[in-house]
């Protein structure tokens, strides 16, 4: 089935600025992105860690190509305007997230172009600012964005935990929005969590038919559960009859 992956980074990007002496901010899961930050995430989104996987789904047999939001004008954003957010203890502040990008359009014609000659395109989440700058975007938003621009049948985040996870650290097999939104009020899902939330939700309402939250470092492959009934992680769906298997073969559909 053709195959568009999307990554990030964090987890690297942390530990190349703890080695250059620089301290990442995070506001409610999301980097701020200063000018340190962005030569961070560019070298590492734009060529290290892009490079690596491309390495590794050579030795694979799998044929990937490096793109990234700039690369055929795939992906259009706007630098995130400063944002007011209330404090724990009261009142307000406000927060610059720098060089962070919001999305206002994809386009994707180069990763049709890349999908039809067999290829894996590995996109970075990064997109120019129109004026000549980069900007850094949240790799689920892109993955989202991507996923709905194709008419994709899932869309699969992969993380570092089983899925979404109740107060008894069980994993919730599957969410609808509301439950998902009481869960994030009462602090049962926080942090690097939300956003993947916010984007599986989103991607839902925008016509994908599951989006699925699992953990990508679990041995078998969790993405052999997508080809069964009951695949593993948390499921998102709009209806609970788009749960059946994923037929073999079945790819990006067109979208009426």
């Amino acid at each position: 089935m053709p195959v568009v992956l999307v990554h990030g980074g964090g987890p690297q990007a942390d530990a190349l600025a703890a080695r250059l002496g620089h301290e990442p901010r995070k506001v409610d899961g999301r980097r701020v992105t200063t000018d340190t930050d962005l030569a961070i995430a560019t070298y590492l989104y734009g060529g290290e860690l892009n490079l690596t996987i491309l390495a590794e789904l050579a030795r694979l047999g799998v044929r990937g190509l490096r793109a990234s939001g700039v690369d055929g004008g795939l992906l259009r954003a706007v630098r995130r305007p400063p944002v007011a957010r209330a404090l724990p203890g009261g009142g307000h502040e406000t927060v610059d997230f720098g060089h962070v990008g919001d999305l206002v359009g994809v386009d994707p014609t180069v990763l049709k172009v890349l999908l039809a000659a067999d290829l894996v395109p590995v996109v970075a989440p990064l997109a120019d600012d129109g004026a000549g700058g980069l900007l850094n975007v949240n790799a689920d938003t892109v993955a989202t964005a991507v996923a709905v621009a194709l008419g994709a049948a899932r869309l699969v985040l992969l993380t570092n935990v089983p899925g979404i996870l109740d107060g008894a650290k069980a994993v919730i097999p599957g969410l609808d929005e509301p439950t998902a939104e009481r869960l994030i009020a009462d602090g049962t899902i926080g942090g690097g969590m939300i956003p993947k939330v916010h984007n599986a939700l989103a991607a839902v309402r925008q016509g994908i038919g599951s989006v699925h939250i699992m953990d990508g470092r679990a041995e078998p492959s969790p993405l052999r559960g997508l080809l069964t009934s009951s695949p593993p992680g948390t499921v998102f769906t709009a209806a609970a009859d788009v749960l059946s298997p994923l037929p073999r073969g079945e790819g990006p559909r067109e979208r009426g």
